[in-house]
């Protein structure tokens, strides 16, 4: 049996590889795009990236499944029984990624028995890379220099800060919901997709949701807020990866924001 730090350098080194991958087509001309049956794009790079993190986890994990994105596997559902599932996005933001816009990252999890213990949040274009293990804490790095992260202790709605992705999509019943809590609180931006939850790990945000995931979008921020010291679930409030939406406070703000979002 493996250890978390032992997991966590595994996870590590899978980044490393998907970043040398993706970033060597990050704006290259040749870059082939599909659309896939969903409507949105794959890359090359995304096909590629994942190929390549499967092709090191047989041999370094033969044992454990892995579910990907543009591959499907193993579904890493809850509960006692499931066993160990690597979870991978090799490019989360892919229509960035197309776009040239550098806010896209590699998303790496492991999901022991439905919880997520090891995460990898890998964005080399921006030059930033965040990772957290069951019982490591939660760290980032950047220009060379690492260091522990944890949330920050805004303890009312009308001091916070909060991040969403997108209005345009899944909100719809919620929408008047979300637009009322936004007059609650004290700033909002839209930094989306992974960097929300990245910056409530850090401290910089203390809200961040999204009304429609798959677990590949979120599994390894999960364990990254967690481990920073904040709450992580679903909008209505299922702990962990599993509820098709997220919710992701430093824990002092979480039910109030629960509460502002919940369908009656």
């Amino acid at each position: 049996m493996t250890s978390v730090s032992d997991d966590l350098a595994l996870a590590l080194q899978l980044a490393d590889q998907a970043d040398a991958l993706t970033m060597d087509r990050f704006g290259a001309l040749d870059l082939a795009i599909e659309t896939k049956p969903d409507l949105t794009p794959v890359t090359d790079a995304d096909k590629g990236a994942e190929e390549a993190l499967r092709a090191t986890l047989t041999q370094a994990r033969p044992d454990d499944d892995v579910f990907g994105e543009e591959f499907g596997g193993a579904t890493p559902l809850t509960g006692s029984g499931t066993g160990r599932v690597w979870v991978l996005d090799p490019i989360d933001g892919t229509k960035n990624f197309v776009r040239g816009v550098p806010v896209w990252c590699t998303l790496i999890a492991l999901v022991d028995d439905g919880v997520p213990t090891v995460g990898v949040i890998s964005a080399p274009a921006l030059g930033r890379r965040w990772w957290a293990g069951q019982g490591l804490g939660a760290h980032t790095s950047f220009a060379g220099r690492q260091r522990r992260i944890r949330v920050s202790g805004v303890n009312e709605l009308s001091a916070a800060s909060l991040s969403y992705s997108d209005l345009t999509t899944g909100w719809d019943d919620r929408r008047d919901r979300f637009l009322a809590l936004t007059d609650e609180v004290w700033r909002v931006r839209a930094y989306g997709d992974f960097w929300s939850y990245c910056l409530v790990a850090e401290g910089a945000v203390d809200i961040a949701c999204e009304p429609e995931v798959k677990v590949w979008d979120i599994a390894p921020l999960d364990i990254l807020i967690r481990e920073a010291g904040g709450e992580f679930s679903s909008v209505d409030g299922q702990p962990g990866p599993h509820g098709g939406s997220a919710l992701a406070t430093n824990g002092h703000l979480h039910e109030a924001v629960r509460d502002r979002l919940a369908i009656v």
